[in-house]
């Protein structure tokens, strides 16, 4: 569930009197997602998205997502746009917490993707890349490998409640993504969290990218390990070749990789297993059962790292190389 702020219809339509937005005719909170309070609303002049940001999103962050949504769009990248106040400004309160109102995105997302499906994320991915590269402002990653290594610190003396030996498996990964993890490889500004939920289709085309509230500066690359992870598992956990060859073969038509990009791709997807690994064991150690965030199973990224530790080629991931 993703309603963590309720607010009134009083409160509501306060704060839309800042928004030329008409009439506020009804709203609904929104289920989907996992870090901010989400809600429908409709209006006499359409449709939006009310945001409230909650604890885990720093206000001091919110300029750097919103102007990069406002940057993509100009760009032609199909994305939320936030609407502007009254006074210009981007950014208002409601209920305590900083909220903004974004353009609703038509469309829905594949909960059985298709290579199909993965080919277009990988081409979206990419033009987002591209766009994003003159983008002015810049956001370190909270969840770069020393991230990793602080929730580590935090979780990893529990981990073996989870399912015995976990902490030793994950000692080792951390010294082997130590000893090599990519420094030089091209960067700038990624999504970092493009997982099946955060991509809408609509009459089978991608209809657009929502949920930018992870985006940050790293490298290019990683942002499509990422995606190999999230896209190309089937539920057994296994790897399906066929969704990976597509997704990369997606990207490579808009940006074609250097070969250490390539060579790095084993070591990135790793890297991003872990990453997903670690915060939802944090999420699964730490928050009280019954509490309002969901807590995602950590085990489905423990399996996904397992495989990633075999891979001895770029090819198992379906990748043609010259």
């Amino acid at each position: 569930m993703a309603v963590y702020t309720d607010i009134s219809e009083e409160e509501v339509a306060a704060f839309l009197r800042h928004y030329a937005v008409g009439e506020l005719f009804s709203y609904k909170g929104i289920a989907e997602g996992t870090e901010n309070s989400n809600y429908l609303l409709h209006t006499s002049s359409g449709a939006f998205i009310l945001t409230l940001y909650e604890r885990r999103v720093d206000r001091a962050d919110l300029p750097f997502f919103l102007g990069l949504m406002e940057h993509l769009a100009q760009k032609g990248v199909s994305c939320p746009l936030p609407v502007k106040r009254i006074d210009r400004g981007l950014i208002g309160e409601l209920a305590g917490r900083p909220a903004a109102l974004i353009t609703f995105l038509e469309g829905m997302w594949m909960r059985r993707p298709t290579a199909q499906h993965c080919r277009a994320v990988g081409k979206a991915l990419a033009s987002l890349h591209q766009a994003a590269a003159d983008f002015p402002l810049q956001r370190a990653n909270a969840l770069n490998p020393a991230g990793w290594r602080r929730l580590w610190d935090v979780t990893g003396g529990r981990a073996d409640e989870v399912e015995p030996g976990l902490a030793r498996e994950v000692e080792a990964d951390f010294a082997e993504l130590d000893r090599g993890w990519p420094r030089d490889l091209p960067a700038g500004v990624i999504h970092a969290d493009l997982f099946p939920d955060n991509v809408f289709f609509l009459g089978g085309e991608l209809s657009g990218l929502i949920d930018l509230y992870f985006a940050c500066n790293d490298l290019l690359a990683y942002d499509i390990a990422v995606c190999l992870n999230a896209w190309c598992f089937e539920k057994d956990i296994s790897f399906n070749v066929t969704k990976g060859a597509a997704l990369l073969a997606g990207y490579q038509s808009v940006r074609p990789l250097t070969r250490e990009e390539i060579d790095a791709l084993p070591l990135l997807a790793r890297g991003a297993a872990l990453r997903f690994m670690l915060t939802r064991l944090h999420d699964w150690l730490t928050i009280p059962d019954g509490a309002l965030v969901k807590k995602r199973d950590p085990m489905e990224y423990v399996r996904r790292l397992r495989f990633h530790r075999q891979v001895m080629a770029p090819t198992e991931y379906g990748i043609a190389l010259a």
